[in-house]
């Protein structure tokens, strides 16, 4: 999922941070955030290691069924938090998205993941992947609205709030306004690998 080894590293780099923070955040939280938090990170080391630049790395045989086997439970763990109640839909779609990246980059002449040099062919199945496209579009524009501050209404003040704030005590992981952002930024990150796809 990657073009030049330049963007390739950004990539791994944003994802990895990603991954870092949302394991940080598993020690401020519980319960179910505690459990997002844990896919998040799985999400994150994973897109990380999917977007290592071929050249780099030459991926073995056996990584793209890896893949698609820890993405597969990861979607399954996710299928049952839906069912519970569980507001895991997001997970869900995005480790199916993973699981499929997984598959087209095992397919012959695919252009997923390590396999983005075989410049010229496509990999999946175009319709898919503009379905998942679409939707992680729609997530980043959502998610990004989120992160934008707006005028304090209280007392006719000036200054400004931002609208995910929370307590002033809270540490720097639990603090909502950086979990939307890692959120975001794996959306970016999915967009990206997505369009290479």
């Amino acid at each position: 999922m990657h073009g030049p080894a330049l963007s390739g590293w950004l990539l791994v780099a944003l994802c990895a941070a990603t991954g870092a923070y949302c394991l940080l955040r598993t020690r401020a939280c519980a319960g179910e955030e505690r459990r997002a938090a844990v896919g998040e990170a799985v999400m994150g080391f994973g897109m990380a290691a999917m977007a290592l630049p071929a050249a780099a790395l030459p991926p073995p045989e056996w990584l793209p069924p890896a893949y698609a086997a820890v993405f597969g439970a990861a979607a399954l763990q996710g299928l049952l938090a839906v069912r519970r109640g569980g507001h895991h839909l997001h997970h869900l779609v995005g480790s199916l998205a993973m699981v499929y990246m997984a598959v087209a980059m095992a397919a012959p002449g695919g252009t997923g993941a390590h396999a983005g040099h075989a410049a010229g062919t496509a990999g999946g199945i175009p319709v898919l992947t503009g379905g998942l496209l679409l939707y992680y579009t729609a997530y980043v524009l959502r998610s990004g609205a989120r992160l934008v501050p707006v005028a304090a209404n209280s007392g006719g003040g000036t200054g400004t709030a931002w609208t995910t704030a929370g307590g002033g005590g809270r540490a720097w992981a639990g603090r909502p306004e950086l979990t939307h952002a890692c959120r975001l930024s794996m959306a970016l990150a999915m967009l990206a690998m997505l369009v290479t796809l």
